[in-house]
C-alpha cells in the first residue's frame, strides 16, 4: 500500500517551473510592464495542463500503434486531433526546419566537428543570412535561430 501523501504529485513535478514561464511571459510584454504573481502561477499552471493534454493524446497514438517513444508528428497529431488545427502548417514547418538543422549539425558532427562546434557553426551561419532573433538566454542583443528557441517572440507570432 502506498501511502496517499507519496500518491500525490508534488506541484514542482506538475508544473514548469516558474521561472521558464515568467521569462516567455515577460517576451510578449513591454520591459517596464509587471506580472503579478497569480497570473504566473495561473499561466503555469494552464501551460502544464495544455502539455499533459496533447502529450496524453500523443501516447495513445503511440500506444495504439504498439511504440514507445513519442516523436513529433505525434504531437502535430494530437494538436490536429484535439481541435489545434489552426496551429498545425505553422508547428509542422518549425518541425521540418529543427529536424533539417539537426541534419546539418549531424553533418558537420560527422566531418570532424564536435556537436557544439557544428551548432555554433549553424548559429553563425543563420546570423550572417538575418534569420536569428533575441535569445531568451545571455545577452539581449544576442542573436539566435528561431528554432532553437521555441518561445522566442518570432515563434510566437507566427501561431
Amino acid at each position: 500500500f502506498k501511502m496517499a501523501e507519496e500518491e500525490e504529485i508534488k506541484e514542482q513535478d506538475r508544473f514548469l517551473p516558474i521561472a521558464n514561464i515568467s521569462r516567455i511571459m515577460k517576451q510578449a510584454l513591454p520591459k517596464t510592464a509587471k506580472i503579478a504573481k497569480d497570473a504566473k502561477e495561473t499561466v503555469q499552471e494552464c501551460v502544464s495542463e495544455y502539455i499533459s493534454f496533447i502529450t496524453s493524446e500523443a501516447c495513445e497514438k503511440c500506444t495504439s500503434e504498439k511504440r514507445k517513444t513519442i516523436n513529433g508528428d505525434d504531437i502535430l497529431f494530437a494538436l490536429n486531433t484535439l481541435g489545434f488545427e489552426k496551429y498545425y502548417e505553422n508547428l509542422k514547418l518549425y518541425l521540418q526546419k529543427y529536424r533539417d538543422s539537426m541534419k546539418q549539425i549531424d553533418a558537420k558532427a560527422g566531418q570532424g566537428q564536435t556537436a557544439s562546434h557544428a551548432t555554433e557553426g549553424h548559429v553563425k551561419q543563420q546570423h550572417r543570412e538575418g534569420q536569428g532573433e533575441g535569445s531568451d538566454y545571455g545577452d539581449e542583443n544576442e542573436q539566435s535561430p528561431q528554432y532553437y528557441f521555441p518561445y522566442n517572440s518570432n515563434f510566437l507570432k507566427i501561431l
